[in-house]
């Protein structure tokens, strides 16, 4: 059952249902002990008005017998719903029957149960004034005449659980109404439209589940806003390469043999830099959340980084740049493998970059204290301070700065860096320079 209100209905007619079948069980159980004992009273009132108005048999008068009957015969089949009433003296001689041969057997004084003829009966005995009286009902008699009553008793019970049904359905679609509206909202609005829904109406057990979703709207409001700020950048970015592209073509169709060999060069240098920005863009794009399943395992950091410093190591010898792997410890992580590997690309990409011919990057991974630090120096120009939060933006280029690039490297390394729970440093090396350091969770070593 997925409807809620159908969920909610069932267990509170269930919960009814069950209260008042309880209700209905004490109900008919006091008012069955109230019966009986009312009528018990009835017997003994009987009794004592035998005994107090002196009704007894005339003097010497023979016991009533089964060969004797009075004009009308009355037997317990045709006196039901009357009373027998019997009397015997002290000896215990029956003198007087109401019906024809006698009623139940004598029983003690008080009330008993006598089971005479295959029935129960209800039976007062009373000794007084030297006799003894004895009044006596069938039981089936009592429940006969409680069953005329019960009706009337149960019947407020039924009434009770029918009004109480229709108020709670009431009382749950009144409650649900909240929610009806949010749906009738939430369907009205347009794709672009994320406002928060309004929670000052709602009950109290439903205003986490507005502020929840009040939450979730602004996330998906904010990564929508990203998305789009993402687009344009990279519209804008794109266009200044692919522009250069086109001239540069233009220009080589047109010129001499003399500068068509400079103009093709600019060609190439414009096809690399778009090319590599496309590839950053797509890493970008994949470290987006939902876009591919990631495997986070233990892995050896320093082991990534040294495959990363060989794949980087012939760009490195173009532009006699001297990379290489610092000593290292056997640094362990758990992290995805895709994911560390892009941050090792661009920072290194980076470092390469800003580096000056003939100048020196280093790359090194240390296990300090449960941590992880991963570390790319370079004797670049570096990055003043005050640039440094600014830097990790995407698309930001600092001023007066000459290296070719498209402003995403630290970008992406920062997200890959948050989404492994680690921290991002950019710091001068000494000497001069930029010092990127990663510090990331250490993870057991595996075997």
């Amino acid at each position: 059952m997925r409807s809620l209100r159908q969920r909610l209905l069932l267990w509170q007619i269930g919960a009814l249902v069950a209260a008042a079948a309880l209700e209905g069980l004490i109900t008919y159980q006091l008012a069955w002990d109230g019966f009986n004992r009312s009528r018990d009273s009835v017997l003994q009132s009987i009794a004592y008005s035998v005994v107090r108005h002196g009704l007894r048999p005339p003097p010497g008068a023979a016991s009533p017998s089964p060969t004797t009957a009075p004009d009308t015969p009355v037997g317990p089949a045709q006196d039901l719903g009357h009373f027998t009433t019997q009397i015997w003296t002290a000896q215990g001689r029956l003198v007087y029957s109401s019906v024809v041969g006698g009623g139940p057997p004598l029983q003690a004084p008080g009330l008993n149960v006598a089971n005479w003829n295959g029935e129960d009966w209800r039976v007062y005995t009373l000794a007084e004034r030297d006799q003894i009286v004895q009044v006596a009902v069938t039981n089936a008699d009592r429940l006969a005449r409680f069953g005329e009553l019960l009706p009337g008793l149960l019947a407020p019970l039924g009434v009770l659980v029918l009004v109480m049904w229709l108020l709670m359905q009431a009382a749950v679609n009144k409650a649900l109404a909240p929610l009806k509206a949010w749906g009738r909202d939430l369907r009205r609005r347009e794709g672009g439209e994320l406002h928060a829904v309004g929670t000052a109406a709602l009950p109290e057990e439903l205003v986490p589940l507005g502020e929840a979703l009040n939450q979730l709207l602004a996330r998906v409001e904010a990564l929508l806003g990203s998305q789009r700020a993402l687009l344009a950048d990279a519209a804008h970015e794109l266009n200044t390469p692919l522009a250069a592209v086109k001239l540069q073509a233009q220009l080589a169709r047109r010129s001499g043999e003399a500068t068509r060999t400079a103009a093709l060069d600019e060609l190439d240098r414009g096809i690399e830099r778009a090319t590599h920005l496309v590839a950053q863009l797509l890493q970008m794009a994949r470290l987006e959340p939902g876009v591919r399943e990631r495997e986070p395992r233990p892995l050896r950091l320093d082991t990534l980084a040294a495959g990363v410093v060989a794949a980087f190591s012939a760009r490195a010898d173009q532009r006699g740049i001297d990379l290489g792997l610092a000593p290292s410890d056997a640094a362990w992580v758990a992290g995805d493998e895709e994911d560390l590997r892009v941050l090792l690309n661009n920072l290194v990409d980076n470092a390469l970059r800003h580096a000056p011919r003939g100048g020196r990057v280093d790359v090194q991974a240390r296990t300090e204290g449960g941590r992880v630090r991963l570390t790319v120096d370079d004797n670049g120009p570096g990055i003043p301070e005050a640039d440094r939060e600014r830097a990790t933006r995407r698309f930001v280029r600092l001023d007066g700065s000459t290296a070719p690039g498209s402003g995403l490297g630290l970008s992406i390394v920062a997200r890959v860096v948050a989404q492994h729970g680690g921290a991002l440093t950019l710091a001068e090396r000494e000497g001069g320079g930029l010092s990127v350091r990663v510090e990331l969770p250490a993870a057991p070593e595996s075997r």
